[in-house]
């Protein structure tokens, strides 16, 4: 595979450069395929080689390829050395490139391009991934959604490579908002409605009570008196506060059952209120804790008074705040984890609520702060049903299914498919994913429902379709005689096309691993489904000869492999039929 071939490039060119292989490897990249023509496999850039040259004139790139090139000799793995703009270039012989793709894809299954030498000396980490974290007292929204399946993502990559990894649901579980529910319930709450639809009816009364201490003082004095009971450990408010979080949470994992998402640990902020008071302390200890004329608490972060600096640590009654039990979580965390690095997934509106977190926690003096990491995401806009404004996530599920089912039902196989709903709910959220994957995280985006649900070009619905059809291949003609084949029967530019394409997926899986970005991916799986598209067209199996229509069908299986690989890793469970 890349690997073997990279490493065989390498060792050639260490013994001309004398410079270790392992320098190289990272150097040498696998070439996007070309419309236009057949390209080379493989290319080195001269100008990586020279980075470390910094102090020396650089030498004219292109002359250093030309000079580079002739001092290199094909052999059994490379067929052509050639030149292009500052690179070197290598083509693989054909039928080595062709045998020892397939047979990697074919048994290295699920682990396919993890194996690469670019992750090799990898070593295993503790990984913490907070990410989905709705707040039980206000809606479960569209926000959420893309927090969700952006955490969701990296927990996958990160356990693909080998990584222990925790996923927590850090829910807001506490705060004043309690307070103002504690009191809501008690005014307007239904115990009925509680047991039968609990998130609907908790933000129901969440929004009436806000719209009532708006205008009446009493309503935010008892609001704020309920909370209080809540930090005091009142038996009363706890039990009323516990039932609303298990019946939250019992719903929670209803929804996340549907979108393929599991957590290890469902704390929240409630679990850190008298942990928050040791922090407090222990800002106190180490002269950080400043009083403020009103009786607030602050930490000043630049030492010289900026506004923006300070963050509030302590309300005036004494309770604690969001940032002051962030700060408890993650040194609780430290404790029962002993993470390598952890990482938070929220959007970039809470960027500056990370930065001072994570600067308070050096100033306290956990060195560990510096492996924690914000993992930021821009906004959705345009997510509403057809009854307007969403108001929780299981409306957009809802909505999702609803417009799958309807646009397989054009299609006369859907009426074969056993569950045509799990289907259509698995296709739908390809379609959702994959819109939301294909820019950048931080980048916000305009929701299209016409256009995430189209079944030709670069969405969801294409990529299920084409793991649909390649699999309904292997179950037409049969799985017999895949056991050997001829590499000389894939010679064709379009074969050749995939196998490059094939080439890369380590590649992709690297460059995914360093910047968090699942976009390589999904460019990539979409690129492949093109590519198996054009090949389906015409290389048939059904009026060629028996070894001409096995390698083809190496060649489709192969595709399907990597594909489903991929889409496993955003999140995205692969249908067999549509």
């Amino acid at each position: 595979m890349a690997c073997g071939f990279r490493r065989s490039i390498a060792c050639q060119l260490s013994r001309v450069l004398d410079l270790p292989p392992e320098y190289l490897i990272k150097s040498i990249s696998a070439v996007p395929i070309s419309r236009k023509e057949e390209v080379a496999d493989f290319q080195l850039s001269v100008d990586s080689l020279l980075e470390h040259n910094n102090g020396h004139s650089r030498p004219d790139i292109q002359l250093q390829a030309m000079r580079l090139a002739e001092k290199l000799k094909c052999d059994t793995v490379v067929s052509e050395i050639s030149t292009g703009p500052g690179t070197v270039n290598f083509k693989i012989n054909r039928e080595l490139l062709t045998k020892t793709v397939l047979q990697e894809v074919i048994e290295d299954g699920s682990k396919y391009g993890l194996k690469s030498e670019l992750f090799s000396g990898l070593p295993q980490k503790k990984i913490v991934v907070e990410f989905s974290s709705p707040n039980v007292a206000k809606k479960f929204h569209v926000g959420h959604l893309r927090s969700t399946i952006i955490g969701n993502f990296i927990a996958n990559l990160k356990e693909a490579l080998g990584h222990q990894v925790t996923r927590i649901n850090y829910l807001g579980d506490w705060g004043m908002q309690f307070g103002l529910l504690g009191t809501g319930f008690q005014l307007f709450g239904y115990e009925e409605k509680l047991q039968s639809n609990p998130l609907q009816h908790l933000f129901e009364v969440y929004v009436q009570v806000n719209k009532e201490a708006a205008d009446d003082k009493n309503v935010a004095k008892s609001a704020h008196e309920f909370f209080q009971r809540l930090e005091l450990g009142d038996t009363q408010a706890l039990a009323l506060w516990q039932k609303f979080r298990d019946l939250s949470i019992e719903e929670y994992i209803r929804i996340y059952k549907r979108l393929g998402v599991h957590f290890d640990d469902y704390s929240g902020e409630s679990f850190y209120r008298e942990k928050s008071q040791e922090v407090l302390k222990l800002l106190d200890s180490k002269g950080l804790l400043q009083k403020t004329i009103k009786g607030t608490a602050v930490v000043n972060l630049s030492g010289n008074g900026d506004p923006s600096s300070i963050c509030t640590v302590m309300r005036s009654d004494g309770t604690s705040l969001y940032a002051t039990r962030d700060l408890a979580a993650a040194i609780d965390r430290m404790d029962k984890y002993n993470f390598d690095k952890m990482i938070y997934v929220t959007d970039k509106g809470q960027k500056k609520h990370f930065q001072q977190v994570f600067q308070m926690l050096q100033i306290m003096g956990y060195d560990w702060a510096e492996r924690c990491q914000h993992v930021p995401f821009g906004v959705v806009q345009g997510m509403k049903t057809r009854r307007g404004d969403v108001t929780f996530l299981e409306d957009v599920l809802n909505e999702i299914r609803l417009r799958m089912l309807q646009n397989m039902a054009s299609i006369k196989t859907t009426r074969e498919l056993e569950n045509p709903q799990e289907t259509a709910e698995r296709v739908g959220l390809a379609a959702v994913i994959i819109q939301d994957f294909r820019g950048f995280l931080l980048s916000d985006y305009q929701f299209s429902w016409d256009r995430v649900f189209q079944s030709r070009g670069d969405t969801g619905v294409f990529l299920q379709y084409t793991h649909a059809r390649l699999h309904s291949l292997e179950e037409t003609f049969g799985c017999g005689y895949l056991n050997d084949f001829n590499t000389a029967c894939l010679q064709e530019p379009q074969s050749v096309s995939i196998l490059q394409h094939l080439l890369r997926f380590d590649e992709v899986l690297y460059r995914s691993a360093q910047d968090l970005q699942p976009r390589h991916i999904v460019s990539y799986l979409l690129t492949l489904s093109h590519l198996a598209a054009v090949a389906h067209k015409t290389l048939h199996i059904k009026s060629s000869p028996p070894e001409v229509a096995g390698a083809r069908l190496h060649l489709f299986r192969a595709v399907r492999s990597v594909l489903a690989n991929g889409m496993k890793l955003l999140g995205i469970t692969p249908v067999c039929r549509m």
